[in-house]
């Protein structure tokens, strides 16, 4: 299945009948060796698996799992996206906060610990290219505080636009993944909310450690099974058994001795 395909099985209401045994077989694919999609931890806390990348159009699996440890951010959970983004909720609960983000000139740096999300900053311009993010300090300096929220559940999708700064937080648990949609935009940016003081600075993405990997995929296939039963397929593989083949199951053989 690709950006288009699943774009109309969720518009269509079929999602919840087709997406889970996709992902499913995503999960497999990748814990065998069978794709070369890379595990990546992702600045903003989950572990992502990037199924399609097409022009404007991308089509990733985004996991939060206790498995992997998140990476240290170095400006905000604060964000927006240069892309309009629609996901579907595999399992688990998500809900995004979007913030009232308002120019503050003048706006000095503050001594005190940067508390997000709600207090000053500055905007930061997100450049990635491969696997770095270029983060460029723009010294635009901004109060922000949390606005509405809205929650979405297992089986629930979701849309945001392009250029909305908004968090994302996992509720009822440390368990939740989605089928996210994005459509590039013209003329936008990514962009974070970050320190008043910090410079601009490259941050390099990190792929995850194959155990880590194994590990958080099958307790992932194990999460979609169970919030769709019947219609998840099987676990990846057994929990008591490693991987025959590829470069996820020699190394985490390895890792188990």
């Amino acid at each position: 299945m690709r950006y288009e395909e699943i774009r109309g099985d969720i518009r269509a209401g079929r999602a919840a009948r087709t997406l889970p045994a996709w992902a499913g077989r995503i999960l497999a694919d990748v814990v065998a060796g069978r794709s070369p999609v890379a595990a990546v931890r992702h600045p903003l806390g989950f572990l992502c698996l990037p199924v399609e990348r097409s022009g404007d159009l991308g089509v990733c699996l985004h996991i939060w799992t206790p498995e992997v440890r998140p990476v240290p951010s170095t400006t905000s959970p604060v964000h927006c996206h240069s892309w309009d983004l629609l996901s579907f909720v595999l399992y688990g609960t998500v809900r995004n906060v979007r913030m009232d983000v308002l120019d503050a000139p003048g706006t000095a740096p503050s001594a005190a610990p940067y508390e997000p999300p709600d207090g000053a900053g500055q905007v930061f311009e997100v450049v990635s290219r491969d696997e770095v993010d270029e983060l460029r300090a723009t010294g635009r300096a901004v109060r922000y505080r949390p606005g509405p929220s809205t929650t979405h559940r297992t089986g629930e999708s979701y849309t945001l636009p392009a250029g909305v700064f908004h968090s994302t937080l996992i509720e009822d648990g440390l368990d939740a993944a989605t089928v996210a949609l994005g459509r590039q935009t013209p003329g936008g940016g990514d962009l974070s909310l970050g320190p008043l003081d910090v410079p601009t600075h490259r941050v390099r993405r990190s792929r995850c450690d194959p155990g880590d990997t194994v590990r958080a995929l099958r307790r992932s296939a194990h999460r979609i099974a169970a919030a769709h039963p019947g219609r998840a397929g099987a676990s990846p593989l057994p929990d008591d058994e490693p991987p025959s083949s590829g470069p996820y199951g020699r190394r985490h053989r390895s890792a188990r001795r």
